[in-house]
């Protein structure tokens, strides 16, 4: 039996409250963007695929912040993992955010997986960590989007993902997959 629960759009997402590398704390709660807040689950300092990501994320800070999109990247990886991230992948202005609890990331419908040594980053695995997600919350607190993946390939541009948060706002476009009861349609 799994504890696993799919988000879905234009439901409330569940709390995220984390510590800050380098000092602070993100309450999901508490932000104010003016269209989305997005928030990228990342598997730790031991993912070189995470690294290139979370570097593109901090170089198109100022594109998401011109569309009223509050950034923050979180993950499972403890205080002393986070601030070598933050200091070794260069990292200056984007949030990083540790400590998400397992089950924390379960209720965010992540996946988890078990650790097996070292990677070719030379970094050992934690015991278990949670594999990558992206989503864009509403400043209501509601899902618009989510990419959620058991493995740390194929992710999500954020090239891609920043002409469509464009097209979005201009057209109003509506949150898709958002059928949670599929005995309603009958």
């Amino acid at each position: 039996m799994t504890d696993l629960v799919p988000l879905f759009p234009n439901q409330t997402v569940p709390p995220l409250r984390v510590d800050l590398a380098g000092g602070g704390r993100f309450d999901l709660a508490s932000e104010q963007p003016s269209n989305f807040t997005l928030v990228v689950f990342y598997r730790g300092l031991h993912c070189p695929i995470c690294k290139t990501q979370i570097k593109e994320l901090e170089s198109k800070l100022d594109d998401f912040e011109q569309r009223g999109v509050a950034v923050m990247a979180v993950s499972t990886d403890s205080k002393e993992r986070a601030e070598q991230t933050r200091e070794t992948w260069g990292l200056s202005r984007l949030r990083i955010g540790y400590g998400l609890p397992l089950a924390a990331a379960r209720r965010w419908g992540l996946y988890v997986s078990a650790g097996h040594g070292k990677t070719s980053a030379g970094v050992d695995e934690p015991a278990l960590f949670s594999e990558p997600a992206i989503y864009l919350v509403r400043p209501d607190g509601t899902l618009y989007f989510g990419s959620v993946q058991t493995m740390p390939f194929a992710r999500p541009h954020f090239s891609d993902i920043l002409p469509a948060i464009d097209f979005v706002v201009k057209n109003k476009y509506p949150a898709r997959g958002e059928v949670a009861d599929l005995r309603k349609l009958a």
